[in-house]
């Protein structure tokens, strides 16, 4: 499974982006897939996630109400819109897949892109 993440960039606090992942390789609608981010000097965090077939979502604390996970099965590909963006949101945002039943934790993710850097400026 290859996963390729795209559409960061720089934008001000209270503008919005949007990121998509597009996967290739096996059967995208098999997996459960999410988004993690670093920021510098911090260690990677768990984002969002959707199940198979987008019924259920789960976000952080930190994003949720701002964030807005979404996927396309006919077009093997993950979104994560951003909205009312902070400072702090600036990171590498990465996606992945599993296999396993919803989980918020790093390892529970077989397949990682190669993350796409997001820059909040105040």
């Amino acid at each position: 499974v290859q996963l390729q993440a795209s559409g960061g960039g720089l934008v001000q606090a209270g503008g919005s982006l949007r990121l998509s992942c597009a996967v290739s390789g096996r059967t995208f609608s098999y997996y459960v897939m999410g988004w993690f981010r670093q920021a510098p000097g911090k260690e990677r965090e768990f984002v969002a996630l959707i199940s198979w077939n987008g019924s259920s979502t789960g976000y952080a604390d930190s994003v949720k109400g701002r964030f807005t996970i979404s996927r396309d099965n006919n077009k093997n590909t993950v979104f994560l819109q951003m909205d009312s963006l902070k400072p702090e949101d600036t990171a590498v945002y990465y996606c992945a897949a599993s296999n396993q039943f919803l989980p918020r934790a790093q390892d529970g993710y077989a397949y990682w892109g190669q993350g796409t850097q997001v820059t909040v400026s105040s």
